[in-house]
């Protein structure tokens, strides 16, 4: 209940100006009467300069400083009207609290001490002598509890707000940070995907071109193509549903445990590749080091890609691996002899050619493991495809390759 009416009055400040200042009338009232009847004085004079010094209240919220400094003019002229005793300065203390949760620090204090000072030496000057002294220095304690609450309640507003918007910032973060993540294996996945289904549907194209071609003419090299159709695709569905066990949740039973390919399984790729058609050579240069596993398959990914585009768009050629281990960078190159496509046109655009997902794929996962890549069009026809992926530290050395 006591949120929507304090919404309601932060949405008018003119009513609530007029609470406060009733509020203080009515709060101080009983004082000013006990005083004017311990001191044989009118009783309602002094409740018409309490109300007098109530006035400047009603513009609060919009001038807090000025009101202040008003409340305390009004109670320097009440100490010399009534120069025995005159009402409490109540609305002072309601005009320095609102300075305090209006302004900084240093404004409500600076203008708590000048409204201290004025009201004891008007306090000194029309009250003089020892008797009245701790009623005079009390108008100093008066001014320091009004600014000193103030202060504590501007305070905590600004340390809740501060609080809430840090909340509010670490939860857009938190879904930032969710989204990106959910793209990054989105486009993982993706990658994934396209590597393995171009690759294997590629290789089982060529070979049942070759087994269709022979199954007349020559029906042992046929069936053996066949065979190779089916070790091929049996390696697709592997590949696949290890793929696809990417999409479960970790904590999931039938989670993947294929290990990832790698250059490990290199040799096996250029033979199935061999067995398409295409004519693969094959170097390594300096010792073979221990990849890491991201660096590891996106080596085997790129060599796999590039070999999967020379079979498809540059026709019966040759193409060359080579792989350069060196201190810190593995370099990898893959080129081919194909034909060089017409002016104006990118290679791969011809018939037959793809989306160029791959080519982006490539550069997603070279860049993801920290490296570079590069591809285009050879000098003297064909296609090249260099990477250089960066290597650890002191990475352990298996020995020379020639």
């Amino acid at each position: 209940m006591a949120d929507p009416i304090r919404q309601w009055l932060r949405a008018r400040p003119l009513m609530t100006d007029l609470a406060v200042a009733l509020v203080c009338f009515v709060l101080v009232a009983p004082f000013a009467a006990a005083t004017a009847y311990h001191r044989n004085a009118s009783i309602p004079v002094y409740l018409v300069l309490l109300a007098i010094s109530c006035v400047p209240l009603l513009v609060r919220s919009r001038w807090p400083v000025q009101v202040a400094a008003a409340t305390v003019l009004i109670g320097v002229v009440e100490f010399v009207l009534v120069p025995v005793d005159g009402p409490p300065p109540g609305a002072v203390g309601f005009a320095l609290y609102a300075v305090a949760i209006r302004t900084d620090r240093r404004t409500a204090w600076r203008t708590g001490l000048c409204a201290a000072v004025a009201l004891t030496v008007a306090g000194l000057v029309s009250r003089p002598g020892v008797e009245e002294l701790p009623q005079n220095l009390g108008l100093i304690a008066w001014t320091s509890l009004s600014v000193a609450v103030g202060d504590a309640v501007r305070s905590r507003r600004e340390l809740l707000a501060s609080a809430m918007e840090r909340a509010e910032r670490a939860e857009r973060t938190r879904e930032e940070e969710a989204r990106r993540r959910v793209t990054e294996e989105r486009m993982r996945i993706a990658r994934e995907l396209h590597d393995v289904v171009a690759h294997h549907i590629t290789l089982v194209n060529a070979q049942a071109g070759v087994a269709h071609h022979l199954m007349r003419t020559d029906p042992e090299h046929a069936y053996q193509a066949l065979e190779r159709i089916r070790d091929t695709s049996r390696a697709a569905l592997d590949e696949l549903r290890a793929t696809v066990g990417l999409l479960r949740n970790s904590g999931e039973q039938a989670a993947p445990r294929e290990p990832a390919p790698g250059l490990a399984g290199l040799d096996d790729l250029l033979e199935a590749f061999r067995h398409s058609g295409l004519p693969v050579r094959l170097e390594r240069v300096g010792p073979v080091a221990d990849l890491p596993p991201i660096t590891d398959l996106t080596a085997y990914r790129i060599i796999q890609e590039a070999l999967t585009n020379t079979h498809k768009h540059a026709g019966p050629v040759g193409a060359r691996v080579r792989l350069e281990f060196g201190t810190d960078t593995l370099r990898l190159t893959v080129e081919d002899d194909g034909r060089t496509p017409p002016a104006g046109r990118p290679p791969g655009t011809g018939p037959g050619a793809g989306t160029g997902h791959g080519m982006i794929g490539m550069h997603e996962r070279a860049r993801a493991a920290g490296g570079t890549l590069a591809a285009g069009p050879r000098p003297g026809g064909g296609f090249r495809v260099h990477a250089e992926l960066p290597l650890p530290a002191g990475a352990g050395r298996k020995g020379c390759c020639p």
